[in-house]
């Protein structure tokens, strides 16, 4: 949510902003309906103070003898009691069809992120390892896995497409992933570790910004709560309308959570393997900050990100997104893409975004600068996948296969497989 002031003050630089991203901005309709709204509270605001300083007049007319004035006064507080009543309707109507309209823009880009209208745009920041390379022709994870206990057949009777049996040592292999993720990301880089639900009420979705915009994604309860589409959710919105004090931030979370989306934009792509699930597994990293340690803390989590990839040895390279590529309420993103040899092309697997006050505005969460005992101000949110736990076993397998079809185990999970050194094809 942006502060409304930004379109008051300078609508016209606020609509250029936004016209980087792609998005087109009524000012003049939003100014209007602005107008309309502190008209309508001015109106209200004279009506009641011409009614008391009435109410105050009646006794003194009844007392003083005058009752055609004291009657006409009471008429007259009657007819400003329905204009306020009416006022007070009319500027609840107008602020939430300016607050519907708020919901549904999209943050500012800082003026760092390049512009461009989809990924085309996006510009390679940094790369790291060389693009693993075989003697032999390297296959995709999904031919590999139908010997190693991965059944896309089975679970297609069961859920219908886009789901997955694991079984075996691959589906240890993938409790292993996870498990490291969390480890290295708690012990090595300072997360706390959380257990959030993954059931929540519209009002967290809209805090982050996934309501009203992009409610088909998404997967809800009979009761009218909502499937996480990542742990984001409950992360962030573990702060949401509270007043922390400076000196309990930064709060760093992290937590390993099915995830579920229903992938509506998403028909005809990645119908095949473990790309693209409606149900998938993904450690997610928040991060709570002031202002002033935002900049730094989103290298900071793009880094502990990067680790993993580092400690599995998996070759990747760092994007930043341009304008027309980011998640809604996302001021700037790092996508880490990983190589994945059987399909000859890096493939996104995490993506870490800084959100400015954006969220925090929408959640109303915020805090009280050290040495202040007035005054608040909004957080700062970061978040960010530490990884994507399917797409990461994708990854192992397709990087790490032998010509006979067997996966090596990296060495860093050896300790969770009992010191396994492969996966070998039934």
């Amino acid at each position: 949510m942006h502060d409304i002031r930004l379109l008051r003050d300078d609508p016209a630089a606020f609509a250029a902003a936004l016209a980087r991203r792609g998005t087109a901005f009524d000012t003049e309709a939003f100014g209007a309906l602005d107008a309309e709204r502190r008209k309508a509270a001015q109106e209200t605001e004279a009506a009641q103070a011409e009614r008391n300083r009435l109410s105050k007049d009646i006794g003194k007319a009844f007392s003083s003898g005058d009752r055609a004035g004291g009657e006409a006064m009471q008429a007259e507080v009657a007819r400003l009691k329905q204009v306020i009543a009416d006022g007070d309707a009319r500027e609840a109507e107008v602020a939430a069809a300016l607050s519907a309209q708020l919901a549904e823009i999209p943050n500012l880009p800082y003026p760092d992120v390049p512009e461009g209208a989809d990924e085309d745009g996006n510009v390679i920041v940094k790369h790291w390892g060389e693009p693993t390379a075989f003697a032999f022709p390297a296959k995709e994870h999904d031919e590999l896995g139908k010997r190693l206990g991965m059944d896309f057949d089975a679970a297609g009777t069961v859920s219908g497409a886009r789901f997955v049996y694991l079984k075996g040592t691959l589906a240890r292999l993938n409790r292993a992933l996870g498990q490291f993720m969390l480890d290295h990301q708690t012990q090595a880089q300072g997360y706390t570790e959380v257990v959030p639900p993954v059931l929540v009420r519209e009002e967290a979705l809209f805090g982050t910004g996934q309501l009203p915009k992009f409610a088909d994604d998404l997967f809800q309860t009979t009761d009218g709560r909502w499937l996480i589409p990542t742990a984001e959710v409950s992360l962030t919105n573990y702060v949401r309308e509270q007043i922390l004090g400076e000196a309990e931030l930064p709060l760093r979370f992290t937590a390993l959570t099915n995830c579920f989306r229903a992938e509506a934009g998403a028909a005809g792509r990645d119908t095949r393997g473990m790309i693209r699930q409606h149900q998938f597994e993904k450690v997610e990293m928040v991060s709570i900050v002031t202002p002033d340690q935002s900049e730094a803390e989103h290298e900071r989590m793009t880094l502990a990100a990067e680790s993993v990839l580092e400690a599995l040895g998996l070759p990747y390279r760092r994007m930043l997104l341009c304008t027309g590529d980011m998640g809604f309420t996302a001021r700037r993103t790092f996508d880490l893409e990983v190589w994945l040899p059987g399909q000859q092309r890096y493939r996104e697997i995490s993506s870490c975004s800084t959100c400015g006050d954006f969220q925090a505005r929408r959640m109303n969460a915020r805090y009280r600068p050290a040495g202040e005992t007035k005054g608040t101000k909004f957080l700062h949110t970061l978040n960010g996948s530490g990884l994507a736990v399917g797409r990461t076993l994708v990854a192992v397998m397709e990087n790490y296969q032998t010509a006979e079809g067997a996966i090596r185990i990296p060495e860093v999970l050896r300790p969770y497989l009992g010191g396994l050194a492969a996966i070998e094809p039934a």
